[in-house]
């Protein structure tokens, strides 16, 4: 196993609090422990919410850029702030309902199932940007991509009330 400078507070956060170490599926085990932020994301509310994953979008666009200079890989895999980003905007339109209840919990599921389908698929123009733009914005965009493309979908089936349905 290769040897990261972890103790790099730029590194470890870069990798996702480490979960971008991950032996397999770095990118899954970055979507997955961003879940963990689910409940700040809820006390935020919405507009808290968005607020601090526009920092953190903007934080992620220097932080990813700074980590593959520092590795001297463009996008390595290991790098998983983009993912963090990707889910916590995929969950967004969970956030209206202030209850904790099973379609909460479905909802959690169904964006993270959606935002790693687009990530891994990267239908365009989520693959143009990941093959044509540089630097930190790059490794973050396909994955902000991502994450509207899924919060898109989690909204419509959350509006029309269908998550109600099958619990």
């Amino acid at each position: 196993m290769a040897q990261y400078p972890i103790k790099n507070p730029i590194i470890f956060l870069a990798f996702g609090l480490g979960s971008g170490l991950s032996p397999k599926a770095p990118g899954t085990a970055g979507s997955a422990l961003s879940l963990v932020f689910f409940p700040l994301l809820c006390m935020l509310g919405l507009w808290g919410s968005v607020a601090f994953i526009v920092i953190a979008t903007l934080f992620g666009f220097w932080l990813c850029g700074k980590a593959a200079d520092i590795l001297k890989v463009h996008d390595h895999a290991a790098i998983v702030w983009d993912e963090f980003v990707g889910q916590w905007i995929a969950l967004l339109p969970l956030l209206a309902s202030a209850a904790w209840n099973a379609q909460t919990y479905l909802g959690v599921i169904l964006a993270f199932v959606l935002f790693r389908f687009f990530d891994i698929l990267k239908p365009w123009p989520i693959s143009w940007c990941d093959k044509h733009l540089e630097g930190g914005f790059g490794i973050m965009v396909d994955d902000l991509l991502a994450g509207i493309a899924a919060g898109g979908i989690v909204w419509f089936i959350v509006s029309k009330n269908w998550l109600a349905s099958l619990v």
